[in-house]
């Protein structure tokens, strides 16, 4: 994990973490405490992906799930609630 304080980015500016970046994200240390991540474009766009893959099969699971009868219909949110405390007892 590349890191750098953020004392050091005010004093040499963006060429700090662009040396960085070349092996990694770069974590930024504030009052010493991780506060920033600086990403290549590349990486962010690979989360990005990753995210959007992960929404698109959990919508996919979903509508499987619908077209099995795996899901329950409730009256109101309240039954649902009490469906939820049902299960976390048992």
């Amino acid at each position: 994990m590349n890191t750098i304080p953020a004392q050091e980015i005010k004093r040499r500016g963006i060429t700090a973490v662009d040396e960085l970046i070349e092996t990694g994200d770069v974590h930024i240390i504030k009052n010493n405490q991780p506060r920033y991540v600086v990403l290549s474009e590349a990486r962010y766009r690979e989360l990005i992906e990753a995210q959007n893959e992960a929404y698109t099969a959990r919508v996919r699971a979903s509508l499987e799930d619908l077209r099995e009868g795996r899901v329950s219909r409730f009256a109101s949110a309240k039954e649902l609630l009490n469906a939820i405390e049902s299960e976390d007892e048992a």
